[in-house]
């Protein structure tokens, strides 16, 4: 990216409408960043093999992943809605990349954790202020901006498995820092959305909105615990398919790794394309109502999986990915706009709860599978989208509507 190409986003956001020239530096950077990051996820099986480790060891790495992530981010918000830190963006991928290439030479077990450790510290830092950029970026088109932010962090996702397979299953742990040559494309792109974002602070000043909803501080301390809940059931559940479909394939089916990456990279790239539905259709009909049709909607095909045989496991993993990934962009602009001004501190609330779920989960099912089976978790995680049913408690908000 050169200087000229950083002034075409300053001219779209000059007018009204959205700024889709910072949408998409925004959307191509979370695409490199969760890229990198499901790396991790990719690689558990060679990790397992070449350093003998049980599945709960495997879940311990993506809780240090997934902790660090979600315990600093709300911390991040909170400090950024003060002060905000443009430039705070390109710092995020440069702890990513240190935390790849510290991946690629790990010689023992902790140096694992402290690998994925400082990936997510990379990620605790990138995603409230880029999710702040993809809002200042919308022209008040919230659900869409998030959207288009979104597909890119879940297209990246659904690449990693699939890039695994072609590059770091063939060649070992070491061509993992092959990887960091994304790491430094993303810098070069989040170096240019910073001054985009440093020159749209100065203009716009600190004034924020407020609520216009009508809705008291005990309502809408119920609708964000409401919320909450809902991420617990979409996040624990996504951790059993992220974190151990590989496995169940090779178990139940005797898959090979490479194929079997091919049905999780199948799932990741399905969350990808249902992730594009839920903002704008959120922001044509009620967020409410995606949220609940997403959640609870996903449950008839959770509880069919583990009776499914090959071809129909293809099929139900792409049909979950698809509903379920529809309701995270729906659920964060509804959390926005229930306590406006507080951009950061949401959307690092939102997206750290939803890491740690993720991280506690993989960790929590990983020992449940060392104990029964890898089968049996899918079995107990059915249940889960279930919980969707608490989403008809939460308040209708008419002026969400576009």
């Amino acid at each position: 990216m050169t200087s000229n190409t950083a002034a075409i986003p300053m001219k779209q956001s000059a007018a009204p409408g959205t700024a889709f020239g910072v949408l998409g530096a925004i959307s191509v950077s979370h695409l490199l960043n969760d890229m990198m990051q499901s790396l991790i996820l990719a690689i558990y099986p060679i990790l397992k093999g070449g350093f003998h480790l049980s599945f709960g060891q495997i879940g311990l790495i993506t809780l240090a992943y997934q902790i660090t992530a979600s315990l600093l981010q709300p911390f991040v918000g909170l400090y950024t809605d003060k002060h905000p830190q443009p430039y705070s963006l390109p710092v995020a991928m440069g702890f990513t990349l240190v935390g790849l290439l510290l991946l690629s030479i790990a010689p023992n077990y902790p140096t694992l954790l402290l690998a994925a450790s400082l990936v997510g510290i990379g990620s605790s830092i990138f995603h409230p202020e880029s999710s702040r950029v993809a809002r200042m970026a919308s022209g008040g088109r919230l659900g869409l901006a998030q959207s288009l932010f979104q597909v890119g962090g879940n297209l990246g996702t659904s690449l990693g498995p699939l890039l695994a397979a072609a590059i770091i299953v063939p060649r070992g742990q070491g061509s993992i820092a092959w990887f960091s040559a994304a790491a430094l494309l993303g810098i070069v792109v989040l170096s240019q959305v910073s001054r985009w974002y440093a020159h749209q602070h100065r203009v716009a000043g600190k004034a924020a909105k407020r609520a216009d909803h009508g809705l008291s501080r005990s309502q809408i301390g119920q609708a964000i615990s409401i919320l909450l809940l809902l991420i617990f059931s979409k996040y624990f559940y996504m951790a059993s398919i992220g974190s151990y479909l590989t496995f169940y394939l090779i178990d139940k089916f005797q898959l090979g790794v490479q194929s079997a990456q091919l049905y999780l990279f199948a799932f990741l790239f399905s969350v990808a394309a249902g992730t594009v539905v839920g903002g704008p259709v959120g922001d044509r009909i009620g967020r409410k109502y995606v949220i609940w049709a997403s959640i609870l909607g996903v449950a008839p095909f959770t509880m069919l999986l583990p009776y499914a045989n090959l071809f129909w496991t293809g099929v139900l993993v792409v049909l979950i990915g698809l509903i379920l990934a529809s309701a995270f962009s729906a659920i964060l602009v509804y959390a926005q706009e229930l306590i406006p001004g507080k951009v950061g501190t949401i959307s690092g609330l939102f997206f750290g709860f939803a890491f740690g779920m993720g991280g506690i989960g993989a960790a929590a099912l990983g020992k449940l599978a060392d104990t029964t089976s890898i089968g049996f978790i899918y079995h107990l995680c059915a249940y889960l989208p279930l919980l969707g049913l608490i989403a008809a408690w939460l308040p209708n908000m008419q002026h969400n509507r576009k």
